[in-house]
């Protein structure tokens, strides 16, 4: 009898630190959701019309008829995608497109980086590189451009400028980065453009901390942003893609570890450089899953690619087949095995062929 008294009492203490526990994750929940209800005067938002950004009929008619709903289908399933966006100093073309994919069950993230110099459709029937889309029509445009050509209905984006991904950089302490020999000239030149204002800029009166070896060190924010910019070794815009997720992987792990007052000021120095369609409660719902979501897979779009002269476009990464890089994509962010690409990608990855033909690449 005392012994299953005590039994009783065990499981009762036990279920009240349970729910203590609970309570105080929830407390956590609110007290963050708080903190970016007070910064979100900060920030640049933007209301996107979905007439504006394209949801393809054919993807949704396809959901509806299996049974799904419309609505469920434009998160990919139980995915919520997001194009980040990162401009260069006249803030007009997007020198990163990624599409960031959270699978909203486990938390994971997986990012997919688009060649600013692929030759894709705009979203306006005109054929250009993709990082074009932007200075032509915004983020509207380039999320149109990204939905049209890869079977997406991305509804989202965040754009940060090269000097918040600085900021951000400086106050997590620096990153890790192994920086290859190769690479050095290449970064401390970028280093100074930066600081200089070439390209559009303001200078920025920064003190230029050359990087002397090779390995694995610890980058400020001058040095990684001149990292990720980086395209002209070996490997050309396909490493310095690799260069901008690994830097992004970097800064996610510090952020995850970084201490109340470190991400403070991280928003108090990012956010008035960021440019969004997220609402207030979408970004606190995030900032408080944060420990829990975790960069599993990175990769770049097209894997199947040739480079070439593309007429006006001039020298332009270009898909081998369109339609089986998207069944590739969807194959990677949502694993989605035996993806067939609609009829719209169909006739671009064709028009795209033919483009390619007649311009000998």
């Amino acid at each position: 009898m005392a012994s299953g008294r005590r039994r009783k009492k065990g499981k009762r203490k036990q279920q009240r630190i349970v729910l203590f526990t609970v309570e105080i994750i929830v407390f956590i929940g609110l007290i963050v959701a708080l903190f970016m209800a007070l910064k979100w005067d900060k920030v640049d938002k933007e209301t996107l019309e979905e007439s504006e950004i394209y949801y393809n009929e054919e993807l949704i008619s396809a959901m509806e008829e299996a049974g799904e709903d419309s609505t469920e289908w434009k998160k990919m399933s139980g995915f919520k995608n997001i194009a980040l966006f990162g401009v260069d100093a006249g803030e007009t073309r997007t020198d990163s497109i990624i599409i960031a994919s959270l699978n909203q069950e486990n938390g994971n993230i997986k990012l997919c980086s688009v060649y600013r110099d692929t030759y894709l459709n705009l979203g306006n029937d005109t054929y250009n590189k993709a990082n074009s889309a932007y200075a032509y029509g915004g983020p509207e445009q380039a999320i149109k451009m990204l939905n049209m050509n890869l079977d997406m209905t991305i509804s989202d984006y965040i754009t940060v400028n090269f000097q918040g991904l600085e900021d951000v950089i400086n106050d997590l302490g620096g990153i890790e980065i192994d920086v290859q020999d190769v690479e050095i000239d290449f970064l401390n030149d970028y280093q100074t453009s930066i600081v200089q204002g070439l390209g559009g800029g303001k200078p920025t009166g920064e003190t230029v901390i050359p990087v002397t070896t090779p390995g694995l060190q610890k980058l400020n924010g001058l040095q990684a942003t001149a990292y990720c910019r980086i395209r002209y070794t070996r490997g050309d815009d396909f490493r310095r893609t690799e260069r901008q997720r690994a830097v992004l992987q970097q800064i996610a792990l510090k952020a995850k570890a970084a201490d109340v007052a470190t991400l403070n000021k991280i928003i108090d120095d990012v956010l008035p450089k960021v440019k969004t369609s997220l609402k207030a409660s979408e970004f606190a719902e995030y900032a408080a899953q944060a420990a829990s979501l975790n960069v599993v897979d990175t990769s770049g779009f097209p894997f199947d690619r040739v480079t070439g002269n593309m007429g006006k476009a001039g020298s332009s990464v270009v898909a081998d087949d369109l339609k089986s890089n998207v069944t590739k994509l969807h194959q990677f962010l949502f694993d989605e095995e035996g993806y067939v690409p609609t009829g719209t990608v169909q006739e671009i990855s064709n028009k795209i062929q033919n483009d390619r033909n007649s311009y000998g690449v």
